[in-house]
């Protein structure tokens, strides 16, 4: 008898464990995704070559999981962008990653390749998909200002 309690306590327990790793993955990278756009939002204001990437670029993104547990919004206007904490309404493109772990590897990657996130379902796109194309450049150019 204590052992069939035993299987099911251990089911429970690394199902719950499971869950909360990855509400803290979540959070985790809802948080360094907003701590990116804030730089990415900062190095406009200081660095003039820099900003060349906004003069004239008016587009509002919101970026968020399947899940809702990761949310954040940019929107650029008049050389300036302002960060958000949430997904904003009417964007010029809405970016959803499946889960944490697709926003990880989005991310991370040395070459993001937003076609075979795509084509894998790791993400999906309401909007142009050319304002996906710019945001990846400017995002690039910026990981490799602080790169050696």
């Amino acid at each position: 008898m204590v052992r069939f309690f035993n299987f099911f306590y251990k089911i429970f327990f690394n199902r719950a464990l499971k869950r909360l790793l990855n509400d803290i993955e979540s959070r985790a990278l809802d948080t360094f995704l907003e701590v990116l756009l804030k730089a990415m939002r900062l190095a406009f204001l200081l660095d003039k070559k820099y900003r060349r990437n906004i003069v004239g670029f008016r587009a509002r993104y919101a970026f968020k999981s399947r899940n809702g547990r990761i949310a954040a919004s940019a929107i650029f206007t008049n050389k300036r962008m302002k960060v958000k904490r949430h997904a904003v309404g009417d964007t010029n493109v809405t970016i959803v990653f499946k889960d944490a772990e697709a926003l990880k590897d989005f991310l991370f990657s040395k070459e993001p390749d937003v076609i075979g996130a795509i084509l894998d379902n790791r993400l999906t796109y309401d909007g142009n998909l050319n304002y996906i194309a710019k945001f990846a450049f400017m995002a690039k150019q910026l990981q490799l200002k602080f790169t050696p």
